[in-house]
Formats: structure tokens, C-alpha cells, sequence
């Protein structure tokens, strides 16, 4: 069964009109909590884009580096590179 997370949040003064303004009978959403969960939802869409530029960055970098840069390793080099303190 998933975990159910309760959150309160208070909110007054411009927060609060603008969050009025979007919900109800002229908002775009039936009620604060739709509204919240469609507010978390696009977070966590931009957190995972931003994630996969990222990585796209990087491996795009990677593929544009001369192969002529690379060295052959073996697992045991790569295991005691990871070992080893930063």
C-alpha cells in the first residue's frame, strides 16, 4: 500500500489570494490539494529534466573527448580507484 504524507500549510496575505484565484468554480483546479499535488508533480519533472541534462551534459562531453584520451583499466583498477579517499 503507498505511504500517505499529511502537510499542512498556512498560507495569508498575497500566497493565500493567489492560491484562492486558482481553485474553485474560476481556477483550473477543484480544490487546494489537486492544486498541490499538480504544483509537486511539475517540481519533480523539473528536478528529473535537470537530472537528465545533466547527465546528458556530461556524456555528451564524454563523446566528444579523442579516444586517444582514454586508457584501458581493469575491474581491479577500478576497484581501487574507488577505494581510495578523494
Amino acid at each position: 500500500m503507498p505511504r500517505t504524507t499529511t502537510v499542512t500549510v498556512h498560507l495569508n496575505g498575497a500566497l493565500s489570494d493567489f492560491v484562492s484565484a486558482n481553485v474553485g468554480e474560476c481556477g483550473a483546479y477543484a480544490n487546494v490539494n489537486e492544486y498541490i499535488r499538480d504544483l509537486i508533480r511539475r517540481d519533480k519533472e523539473r528536478w528529473e529534466r535537470q537530472a537528465f541534462d545533466r547527465l546528458k551534459a556530461e556524456l555528451e562531453l564524454a563523446f566528444a573527448t579523442p579516444d586517444a584520451s582514454f586508457h584501458p583499466l581493469s575491474a581491479a583498477d577500478v576497484v581501487a580507484r574507488n577505494k581510495s579517499p578523494l
